[in-house]
């Protein structure tokens, strides 16, 4: 009877330590589901957040680039410059009339344009910008120099050219009386790049087209990608 008793006390144990390690388990897939929901939700909202950032820049994009289309569709023939809608650009492609050959000292119609096309360019600008990061003003030359050693060193004097050339557009544009209310935002905007031969103008059979790559483009730059990037580093 006493052998008995030990062996159902025993098994009895035997049931209350699985009981409980059962219990244990469940509550543990519990807690593990808990855990997967919320990431999965976290998961979704952040997906959420980044498309409604990519609707928002594609609304941007669209909006902006029909008013500055608007506003200089007139303009553009007649300065020889063209809307990129994609680059949200402009760019004037007359090398001939911002500088001399090999020079950054801009041409006298080059100012008159600029004199003309800033003051307006900021003041559609201005309805944007919060959702700007930067406003470029890029310099681009074609790949040749004359007399250099070979094509890096043509690169590299190219691309002290451009700078010289993105600098004396960006000190010009700043100066002018007209833009004085925005001066500020636009000294912390707008910035300078020279680009040299970096970003060529080829035809369809990817040859370079000289005088279309000798250019000077003002280029709007939103913050939508910043602002994925925030999101993604907060998680």
């Amino acid at each position: 009877m006493a052998l008995n008793q030990f062996f159902q006390n025993r098994h009895q144990s035997d049931e209350d330590h699985w009981i409980s390690v059962s219990d244990l388990m469940a509550g543990l897939m519990v807690v593990f589901l808990f855990i997967a929901i919320t990431y999965m939700k976290d998961v979704v909202t952040e997906k959420e957040r980044i498309e409604q950032i990519a609707v928002t820049w594609n609304e941007t994009q669209e909006s902006l680039y029909r008013d500055l289309s608007q506003e200089f569709s007139d303009d553009l023939p007649k300065w020889n410059a063209s809307l990129d809608k994609k680059k949200l650009s402009i760019r004037f492609e007359e090398p001939s009339v911002l500088f001399s050959s090999g020079e950054a000292v801009l041409n006298d119609e080059f100012k008159e344009i600029l004199r003309d096309f800033f003051p307006r360019y900021l003041s559609v600008l201005e309805h944007y910008k919060t959702e700007l990061a930067e406003v470029r003003i890029e310099g681009h030359t074609s790949s040749a120099w004359n007399g250099a050693s070979d094509e890096m060193d043509a690169y590299f004097k190219n691309m002290s050219l451009s700078q010289g050339r993105t600098r004396s557009v960006l000190q010009y544009v700043l100066e002018l009386p007209k833009i004085s209310r925005h001066r500020t935002w636009a000294i912390e905007t707008i910035t300078a790049n020279g680009l040299s031969s970096s970003d060529l103008i080829k035809d369809e059979d990817g040859n370079e087209l000289a005088e279309l790559s000798r250019r000077v483009e003002f280029r709007v730059r939103t913050n939508a990608e910043q602002k994925i990037v925030n999101i993604l580093q907060a998680n």
